[in-house]
């Protein structure tokens, strides 16, 4: 049988799915793992072997997007790792790699970690059970100082970070081109270029186990190294902040799994997972085609803009044959694209299970047992490129 065109799915409203995306995807996918997609200019990529597909071949699904698909570069003001495909990936790539090991996490970032969650349950506590935000109080704080000691950026305040990382998020998100958003994005990456014209040139002299100083030991160039320092900085918040208010969220939708796990501590690991398939912070990302190809029994011309929906695809009933739109932390251990795969694996993964499902989460739930949503006042989500929960108001009985 002849390779099909893409379905073109004309209802698709970004609108409805900053509120919500699920219902979407769920109608993409039962249409076509693969759909043209004319509000946002891309062929959507629903499905999970085609995700996965695309993650695992470079040579064909390039890294290097164009036109609309370079708002990640549009935003940063230059080409970063993350929009590069191997070899040139892979020499930026290894020059993080060890400062973001199991080891390293363990050794160096775990104490740091605690260290910073012990603090900001402190100000949670002072916030009070009738006016507490678990975002604003907790968990957005919390990342940003985790950032801020990672990359090793000295002098910088949690507030100044959290504006950088969601002015740099939101432009990388910014498909329909809003003018204020790129304002916002350009005022935050001015001020960290700023910083790092002196900082880069401290660290060639001063090395220490930070992000930024084995960027420039590594013996990249500037205009390289703080490319991705602005990639971590806007990466490397937006997915702990929101891991720490999905699954709190996720725990208190399901009273009797929340249940096991506070008598059961072995079974964070499976929260955390599981949240992260079921809720991915990461909603999509861009590729493009490099030749004509198929995909899904879908042809695809050369230079196609792709956006690979991995929120989508974690819901996919033929990977997740058990009610994959459920939230199951019992469910057998199966692999999810919440944090990519292939040579564009997250570079973060084993910092944000270690501050978030290993230290955070489960200390928020020691210090605060009877900690749950506060359903009097409005809880708030946004975004399907990114997604989490900008509003989530928590009580606890004193």
């Amino acid at each position: 049988m002849a390779d099909l065109t893409a379905p073109t799915a004309n209802w698709v409203d970004p609108h409805v799915m900053m509120m919500d995306p699920y219902d979407t995807y769920e109608k993409l996918r039962a249409e076509s793992p693969v759909t043209w997609v004319p509000a946002v200019n891309k062929y959507l990529i629903t499905g999970y072997p085609e995700c996965h597909s695309v993650e695992l071949d470079q040579t064909v699904f390039s890294a290097r997007v164009s036109g609309s698909g370079a708002t990640m570069i549009r935003a940063l003001g230059e080409n970063p790792m993350l929009r590069k495909d191997d070899p040139e990936h892979a020499v930026e790539r290894q020059a993080i790699n060890p400062t973001l090991r199991p080891r390293s996490v363990t050794q160096v970032w775990a104490p740091i970690f605690d260290r910073n969650a012990d603090r900001f349950l402190a100000a949670l506590s002072d916030a009070g059970p009738d006016k507490a935000d678990l975002n604003r109080d907790f968990a957005a704080p919390l990342a940003s100082q985790n950032l801020i000691d990672m990359l090793g950026l000295p002098g910088v305040d949690t507030t100044t970070m959290s504006r950088w990382s969601h002015a740099l998020i939101a432009g990388t998100g910014n498909l329909l081109d809003d003018a204020r958003i790129w304002d916002a994005a350009d005022t935050a990456r001015t001020e960290i270029d700023e910083l790092l014209a002196d900082l880069i040139p401290h660290y060639a002299q001063h090395p220490d186990h930070s992000i930024t100083s084995a960027l420039v030991a590594s013996g990249l160039p500037h205009r390289t190294a703080a490319a991705n320092v602005k990639l971590t900085i806007a990466g490397g918040m937006n997915e702990p902040q929101h891991m720490v208010t999905n699954m709190v969220w996720a725990l208190d939708n399901h009273p009797d799994q929340r249940r096991h796990v506070q008598t059961d501590p072995s079974s964070w690991t499976a929260v955390f997972d599981e949240t992260a398939r079921w809720l991915s912070p990461i909603g999509m990302y861009p590729r493009e085609t490099t030749c004509e190809t198929v995909l899904g029994g879908i042809a695809l011309p050369a230079g196609a803009p792709l956006g690979v929906v991995v929120a989508a695809a974690n819901r996919d009933p033929r990977h997740v044959a058990d009610h994959p739109e459920l939230f199951d932390i019992h469910r057998p251990k199966l692999p999810h694209l919440a944090f990519g795969s292939g040579v564009h694996l997250c570079a973060g993964h084993w910092a944000a299970k270690s501050s978030i499902g290993q230290i955070a989460v489960p200390k928020l739930f020691d210090a605060f047992p009877t900690l749950r949503v506060d359903h009097s006042r409005e809880t708030q989500w946004n975004g399907w490129v990114f997604r989490g929960l900008t509003t989530l108001p928590i009580t606890w009985d004193d």
